[in-house]
Formats: C-alpha cells, sequence, structure tokens
C-alpha cells in the first residue's frame, strides 16, 4: 500500500515522461514480483496509469505506445478499466495499423472474449473489442486476418472449448449493426445515442419531450398515396444519416385513428411494423462511408460464425427474436448480406438450429416471415422460402398448425412455387388436400388443377388419391378390436399390416417394445376408433406426438414410458381433451410441463 500511494503521488504530478515511463515500468514490475495474491496489486497500477492518461490530453503517438507497452504484462491475466479501454479505443481509431495492436492488444482481447460474463455491466470493453475487429479490418488484408482471429477463437478442434466465446461475439456484432443505424433510430424515438450518454445525457429532463415522429417524403404526391395502401409501389425515399426530414404531430389524433383500425390491444408484429406505411416500406436508406464499412465488417463476422457447425445452434438460438433494429430490416443491403445466414440455418437438419426460423412466441414474426415472398427480406422468387419449408416440414412441423398458417398466408406462393415444379411445395398442397385444411371449393380446385399442371404434381397427386381410397378401406367398419405388434417391428410393418384390411373398429393398439419411430404417426392417425395406444419403450419422438395430438381426438390411455419424448411434444398433448391416463415414466419430463399438463 505504500509503495502504490507513492506512486500515485509521483504520477500525479509528471513533469518529465522519460522519468513518467521509467516510473511506470517499475510500477508494473513491483505489481508482477509481488508475492501478494490479490486482485488489487495488479489493478491499482492499471487505474494509476488509466488516471494518469486521461488528465493528459496531449501526449504524442510515440508516448501512447511506449505506455502501452509498459503496462501490457499485467493486461495478460487482467481486464482493462473503463478509461484504459477508452485510451485503447482512440488508439484503435487513430493508428488501427500500429503494431501495438496486433501485439499488445490481441491478448487483450482475446481475453476479453474467453472471460467476460455480461457487457451491460462494462460496455467500455465491448467498445474496445470493436474498435479492435474494426482496426483488423483496415489492415491490407481486410477481413482475411478478421477471419484468422474468429478462427482463432474458435480453436482448431471442432468443437470451441470457450463457451463464452460466440454470445460475447454476437454483443460486439449486434452493439455494431445497432450504433450503424443510430441516427435513424435517435430521429424515431427521440432517445439518447450512445454517444450522449457517454456524455452525460441520461436523464429524460436532458431532452427534448418525446413527440410521435413519422419520416416524410419531400415530394408533396405521398399525402394522397398514404391515404390509399392499395396504390401501386412508391418511389424509394433515400433518407440520409445527415439529413431526416420529419413531421412533428403534436397532437394524438392520428394517432386514435391508427389505433382505432386495429382493433385490438395486441402488440403489432415486425412486418406490420414495417410495412405500416408507404414510406417506411420503400424507404432505401443510405448509409455513411464509414458506417457502410462497420455494418460490412460485422454481417461478415456474422457469416463466419454460422460457418461453424459447433456454433451454429447458440448462435440460431441468439439471432431468433431478430435482435436488429426495423431500420435494419427496412435496409435492402442488411437483409441481403444477412440472407446468407439464414440459409445456414435452413440447410442445417438439426431441429433445434432450423427450428429458430419459426417466430420465439406466438404473435411475434421471425426469420421465416422476413424471408418468405411478401416480406420486408425477401428478394427472390421464393428459393430460400421453398428451402425453409422443406427442412421445417422433414423434421417435426408436417402439422396442421403449420399447414393451416401457410395456407392462410403463403398459399399463392406455394401455388406458385409448386406450379413451377418445386416438390416441397407440391408435397405441401397434396397435404392441405389430404388433411382438410382447404375449406373453399374453388380453392381445392385450384390447388388440383396446379398439381396437374406438371408431371411431379400429377405423380403426387394420383398417389394422394391412391392414399384416400386405401384410407377409406381401413377406416370401414370391421376387424379387430384389439392389435399387438410383435417385438422388433418397424415402421414399414405396421404400414404394411394396416394396408391389409380394415381397422375401422381397432380401439386398442400395443407397439410396445418394438422399433417404431414418429414417422409411423402418419399410418396412427388414420385409426378413427383408436382410444388406447401402447408406445413403451420405442423410438417414438415429438414429431409423431404433434401429429396424433392434433389427429385422434378420441385417444383416452396413452403409454409413453421410455420413449425419447421431451417437453416440446409432451405439451402439444394438453390439446387432447378425450385423454384420461397418461404414462410418462423414464421420459424427459419436466416438473413444469408436469404442472402444465396436470
Amino acid at each position: 500500500q505504500k509503495k502504490i500511494y507513492k506512486y500515485k503521488k509521483v504520477l500525479s504530478n509528471p513533469s518529465r515522461w522519460e522519468v513518467v515511463l521509467k516510473e511506470i515500468r517499475t510500477l508494473v514490475d513491483m505489481a508482477l514480483t509481488s508475492p501478494l495474491q490479490d486482485d488489487s496489486i495488479h489493478q491499482a497500477p492499471l487505474e494509476i496509469v488509466s488516471k494518469l492518461l486521461s488528465e493528459n490530453n496531449n501526449l504524442t503517438t510515440q508516448d501512447h505506445e511506449s505506455i502501452i507497452v509498459a503496462i501490457a504484462p499485467l493486461l495478460e491475466n487482467n481486464h482493462p478499466p473503463p478509461d484504459l479501454c477508452e485510451f485503447f479505443c482512440k488508439h484503435c481509431r487513430e493508428r488501427p495499423r500500429s503494431m501495438v495492436v496486433i501485439e499488445v492488444f490481441t491478448p487483450v482481447v482475446q481475453r476479453i472474449l474467453k472471460h467476460n460474463m455480461d457487457f451491460g455491466k462494462c460496455p467500455r470493453l465491448r467498445l474496445f473489442t470493436q474498435e479492435y475487429i474494426l482496426s483488423l479490418n483496415e489492415l491490407n488484408a481486410g477481413m482475411e486476418v478478421v477471419k484468422k482471429f474468429i478462427h482463432s477463437m474458435h480453436g482448431p478442434t471442432g468443437q470451441c472449448p470457450h463457451p463464452r466465446v460466440l454470445p460475447n461475439l454476437v454483443a460486439v456484432c449486434l452493439a455494431a449493426i445497432y450504433s450503424c443505424y443510430e441516427e435513424f433510430i435517435n430521429s424515431r424515438d427521440n432517445s439518447p445515442s450512445l454517444k450522449e450518454i457517454r456524455n452525460g445525457c441520461q436523464q429524460q429532463c436532458d431532452r427534448k419531450p418525446n413527440l410521435p415522429l413519422r419520416l416524410l417524403h419531400t415530394s408533396p404526391d405521398l399525402v394522397s398515396q398514404e391515404a390509399t395502401l392499395t396504390e401501386s409501389r412508391l418511389k424509394p425515399v433515400i433518407v440520409t444519416s445527415n439529413e431526416i426530414h420529419v413531421e412533428v404531430e403534436r397532437n394524438n389524433t392520428a394517432n386514435q385513428k391508427m389505433t382505432a383500425t386495429v382493433g385490438n390491444d395486441s402488440e403489432p408484429n415486425l412486418i406490420d411494423c414495417l410495412m405500416v406505411s408507404p414510406t417506411c416500406s420503400t424507404m432505401s436508406i443510405e448509409l455513411s462511408a464509414q458506417a457502410d464499412r462497420i455494418l460490412g465488417c460485422y454481417v461478415e463476422i456474422l457469416k463466419m460464425l454460422s460457418d461453424y457447425d459447433d456454433w451454429r445452434p447458440a448462435l440460431a438460438s441468439l439471432l431468433q427474436p431478430i435482435p436488429f433494429p426495423k431500420e435494419a430490416l427496412a435496409h435492402e443491403k442488411f437483409t441481403k448480406e444477412l440472407k446468407y445466414v439464414i440459409q445456414r440455418f435452413a440447410e442445417d437438419p438439426r431441429q433445434e438450429v432450423h427450428s429458430c426460423l419459426l417466430s420465439v412466441r406466438a404473435g411475434k414474426d421471425g426469420w421465416f416471415q422476413l424471408y418468405s415472398p411478401g416480406g420486408v427480406a425477401c428478394d427472390d422468387d421464393g428459393e430460400l422460402f421453398a428451402s425453409m419449408v422443406h427442412i421445417l416440414m422433414g423434421s417435426c412441423y408436417k402439422t396442421k398448425k403449420f399447414l393451416l398458417s401457410l395456407a392462410e398466408n403463403k398459399l399463392g406462393p406455394c401455388m406458385l412455387l409448386a406450379l413451377r415444379g418445386n416438390q416441397t411445395m407440391v408435397e405441401i398442397l397434396c397435404l392441405m388436400l389430404e388433411y382438410n385444411i382447404i375449406d373453399n371449393n374453388d380453392t381445392q380446385l385450384q390447388i388440383i388443377s396446379t398439381l396437374e399442371s406438371t408431371d411431379v404434381g400429377k405423380r403426387m397427386y394420383e398417389q394422394l388419391c391412391e392414399r384416400q381410397r386405401e384410407l377409406k378401406e381401413l377406416q370401414r367398419k370391421g376387424g379387430p378390436t384389439r392389435l399387438t405388434l410383435p417385438s422388433k417391428s418397424t415402421d414399414a410393418d405396421l404400414a404394411r399390416l394396416l394396408s391389409s384390411g380394415s381397422f375401422g373398429n381397432l380401439e386398442n393398439l400395443s407397439l410396445a417394445f418394438t422399433n417404431v419411430t414418429s414417422a409411423c404417426a402418419e399410418h396412427l392417425i388414420k385409426l378413427p376408433s383408436l382410444k388406447q395406444l401402447n408406445l413403451w419403450s420405442t423410438q417414438f419422438g415429438d414429431a409423431g406426438l404433434r401429429l396424433l395430438s392434433e389427429h385422434l381426438t378420441m385417444l383416452q390411455v396413452l403409454n409413453l414410458c421410455e420413449t425419447p419424448v421431451t417437453d416440446a411434444g409432451l405439451l402439444a398433448l394438453s390439446s387432447m381433451k378425450s385423454l384420461c391416463s397418461l404414462n410418462m415414466n423414464s421420459t424427459k419430463l419436466s416438473a413444469d410441463t408436469y404442472e402444465d399438463l396436470k
């Protein structure tokens, strides 16, 4: 404590910087050689240097680099304090090609990404990491250097050994992308910018009162065009970050009218927010050159992160709530670049990845809605939409609920893609007919005409008609009331058995200790009288449970003992009102789901 006090006193009144630098080196040596094991031993020198730098702004670049090199040994095992982070950020911005950035800052940033638990408690660390990555991008090799840095953070193996690296990198990317659109966001909600917060304008009383803002087009024709949303598309509105035309509405009359047209108090979804005004839906955002470089750099990093198989599930989960401002989603360049990440999610066969394409909760839109035809981010003829539907239908979303949402919102694009020979969309239309999703006869005939217009559609429609004939035969009254399949029977064995005659009277079916999976659910839902189903010790999973819950409304007894079902599938059973007995022993049932089912 005496030594630290001495150095504080010496460095508080610097006279010659050669002497100051020597004292800093001696201070660092003292901290490194001290046998005392205490965090303050290493933090005190950093705080002394941080205070010294904040009080002396007239240092040369050479002095900056000498001080950074002098304190580098202390940074190997300690996070820099906030003021020192600000100093490092300034150095990254002013001297991005300095060797200090590569040699000294790299291990510091690596330690931050590996060990930081919450950037919310230390935002300067995030800002420093953000500026460091941008300085790497300024080097001659540019994104190649950034790519090597990301690879070094992941490690050479297939599994990254540091669980905090990905969340921290994503947090840095999201903050950097937000900063690119900050001026647009502030003009919309009149909230303080990060720069204003740093300057101390944190209180609401320091700012102008919040008033509704509405983007205006300089053309006088817009007012008349806004009155009718059915008019043809407007010309893109160019909005620059330096000048935004806004009209302050000092009364709430217009807002009350808009609220009245909604008809309920539910929170508007993302697409509605973007498309409520023709101005916003056709707005072409123009970023400054610096913001454009930042955006390009950090979207590229998100692409790199999506290329790692072990990181993709966590990345999909972090991006599922769409943590980007509306202005970014209205920016064509951003959504076009981010499309690669969404494609990687859509190509991943793991359910934990591609299920994140759907909304995080009911009433909210997800990436599936944004990149489907009619969505604000869709820039193709539905290729990505077809890819997303294909992967979702192939896992556990071949349900009435999912098909109904497609029929209500995306029937037109589905029929158009089916007309062009897309096999996934042809299958979707056949399932809509098979599950009686479409009630309107004219729409049914239109779907049939669409199917018969292509070879693949004609073939699959003929198979559907054949299945319907077999279904009528299967559901014809007669046959046994109880049936037990031998152990080790498969899905194919069950399908072969049910296609051999009539099972309209079958009420009790035991598949215990067989090798059936969720795939057999497509055959089980065709048994109209089924009341008791035993699936003990089978491989029947969540996807099958979702189908059973939608179709077997008469089921009373269900045995799922020793099956791989989870909470996601078991919750679907809450819609089965006739269920009287349910065995879930030796499953992954949680206490919360158990209470919900009760």
